[in-house]
């Protein structure tokens, strides 16, 4: 049986130079129902990332009916790096990470190196979740869950294009009520 009802993760979008807080989108789905939607700030290349999404998670009437959480890449608001094993833990479903293409690990790994504080640690937490695996035309990589229960999950959550809908939305969402519009592909 495919786990259906999830949280997807999506930061909004925000200038380049901007320092300070970042939008965090939460959107809860069961399938591809859109069922709530959650909203923090991150800071822009902080380290709270894990700690507001699982306080969201804990802290909302969805606590009890997530199974799984969704992020697009590891990274929201710059290099605000998602600790993935921490969220797993605390949270006690699993983590999925997906991306249309593998990352550019030798340029995120200088540009993070070049300008960002505490570098190491958030390499670390990159390299931690192991190398991506093609799944349904995306890359995931994944703490929880098995391979087979994660193309159910993508299955069962998917309704336009290759992204699960609670990732889709959550793009849409930030970047709407940041922008006034939303734009580009999830």
């Amino acid at each position: 049986m495919a786990i259906t009802n999830v949280i997807g993760f999506d930061d909004a979008p925000f200038p380049k130079m901007h320092r300070g807080d970042v939008l965090l989108v939460g959107v809860v789905c069961a399938k591809t129902r859109l069922d709530g939607v959650l909203s923090s700030r991150v800071r822009r290349d902080g380290r709270n990332s894990t700690a507001r999404m699982i306080a969201l998670i804990e802290r909302s009437q969805f606590k009890d009916t997530i199974r799984a959480v969704l992020l697009q890449g590891i990274a929201v608001a710059g290099f605000n790096v998602v600790d993935v094993h921490e969220l797993h833990r605390q949270l006690r479903v699993p983590v999925v990470v997906v991306a249309r293409r593998v990352p550019d690990y030798d340029s995120i790994r200088r540009a993070l190196f070049a300008r960002v504080p505490g570098a190491k640690r958030k390499w670390s937490l990159i390299e931690s979740i192991g190398t991506p695996e093609p799944m349904r035309s995306i890359y995931v990589q994944r703490i929880g869950i098995s391979r087979s229960d994660t193309l159910d999950l993508l299955r069962a959550t998917t309704l336009h294009g290759n992204l699960p809908e609670a990732l889709r939305l959550a793009h849409l969402i930030a970047g709407g009520v940041t922008t006034g519009v939303s734009r580009g592909r999830a």
